[in-house]
């Protein structure tokens, strides 16, 4: 095996040198430069990153946990992480969970084996377990999405963005709307959305049809079913039980819905008006666009590696624990 000792001998240069050229740091002759790279490369030699790290005690390694790789949300957040670690010369290891909630767990302890420098989550769940699993494993971590006591977390504001959307829908004439959630064990989406949107109706003094909210998962075929299953629960569209409005908690759940709406031969937003949240790119190009909110979720993903490196570098978990981000909300003609 070639070591950093053949290089320098081959080369006629010490050590010192040769690791200078490999790590890009110090001054080192252009001559000389060129005369160790060569040795490099003839030899093939490759720094072993791993007896780096035992000597550093670093791995410039940040793992990230996401509940999918099928989603815009996941992509956008990850696609900031990516901008600020790299900064830093750090490399991201992504855990994909497919939303099963004990992966979550499973994959804390495989990241703490792989002794990565700092964690990123993001989660779906603030259940005792997952909690209790992050203040143990005194590694830095960030979770986004999601807020615990005693753990840094990058926020949205999902309670008044749901206020603001029903508000608006409110605005526009609609009383009659109808909700399509997801379990409340997801504080963020599953609960606060929802108290969000049952809250800006009870100041307007609405009365909501319970029928009319529905929990689904996160999928277009989910969001479909669900409409289904509201709307057989009102009998034809003409009627004046029917809703004339829908909020959907994610912009997949919304499209699923409209696809069943428009079989039925229901036109948007003329008969039912409809929105969701994510602000996904496809929802641009629906017929008609879809009303969504923007949680900025490339940013969010750049805060919350800022706020990992900084507890990587003071090697605590102490400070700021809750950043909330802003939102906009993207008016379109589903409306």
């Amino acid at each position: 095996m070639v070591t950093i000792k053949n290089i320098a001998e081959m080369a006629k240069v010490s050590r010192t040198t040769v690791s200078r050229v490999l790590n890009n740091s110090g001054y080192v002759s252009e001559d000389v430069r060129k005369r160790v790279e060569k040795v490099i490369e003839e030899t093939g030699y490759i720094p072993s990153h791993y007896a780096k790290s035992l000597r550093t005690k670093k791995t410039k390694i940040v793992g990230v946990i996401l509940p999918t790789i099928q989603t815009e949300t996941s992509s956008r957040i990850v696609t900031g992480i990516g901008k600020e670690i790299s900064q830093h010369g750090y490399e991201i290891l992504l855990a994909n969970t497919n939303l099963n909630q004990e992966k979550e767990i499973e994959y804390l302890e495989l990241l703490k084996e792989r002794r990565v420098d700092g964690i990123i989550l993001i989660a779906t769940n603030t259940e005792p377990a997952l909690v209790e699993k992050i203040k143990e494993m005194n590694i830095p971590l960030v979770m986004i999405g999601q807020e615990a006591n005693g753990i840094m977390s990058v926020t949205f504001d999902d309670y008044h963005a749901a206020r603001e959307l029903t508000r608006t829908f409110i605005k526009k004439g609609h009383e009659d709307i109808a909700f399509i959630g997801v379990d409340e064990t997801d504080r963020a989406v599953g609960y606060r959305r929802k108290k969000g949107f049952l809250d800006e109706m009870a100041a307007h003094e609405i009365n909501v049809n319970e029928e009319w909210i529905q929990k689904a998962i996160f999928d277009i075929d989910s969001g479909y079913d669900t409409m289904e299953k509201i709307l057989s629960k009102t009998g034809a569209i003409s009627k004046r039980s029917a809703p004339t409005a829908v909020i959907a908690v994610t912009d997949r759940l919304a499209i699923g819905a409209i696809n069943y709406m428009k079989k039925q031969g229901i036109r948007i937003p003329e008969d039912v008006a409809i929105a969701g949240f994510g602000a996904s790119e496809i929802t641009r190009y629906l017929d008609p666009p879809l009303t969504t909110v923007d949680y900025h979720n490339e940013k969010a993903g750049e805060e919350a590696a800022r706020q990992l490196f900084n507890r990587m570098q003071a090697q605590t978990q102490e400070g700021t624990e809750k950043v909330v981000l802003n939102y906009r909300l993207v008016l379109r003609k589903s409306l």
